[in-house]
């Protein structure tokens, strides 16, 4: 049986940092922007520093740290466990 651990960090985390880290900033920036200076200019900065900051930010926080964390957990855990017991019983 596939050890499958990894597979669920990887996508918690980097699902979670992704979606928040865009959805916040796109939304704060674009409507920040949007609602301060004027439509096209204060749309096109707000958004652009908004999505940019916070795809960047949660996106690389988010698919490090889940990816990492459930990848080592998960792949050293199922790796170790069936070597081990495929090593012990084989």
């Amino acid at each position: 049986m596939e050890d499958r651990r990894w597979m669920d960090g990887w996508m918690d985390g980097w699902m979670d940092g992704w979606m928040d880290g865009w959805m916040d900033g796109w939304m704060d920036g674009w409507m920040d922007g949007w609602m301060d200076d004027g439509w096209m200019d204060g749309w096109m900065d707000g958004w652009m520093d908004g999505w940019m900051d916070g795809w960047m930010d949660g996106w690389m926080d988010g698919w490090m740290d889940g990816w990492m964390d459930g990848w080592m957990d998960g792949w050293m855990d199922g790796w170790k466990d069936g070597w081990m017991d495929g090593w012990i019983n084989g």
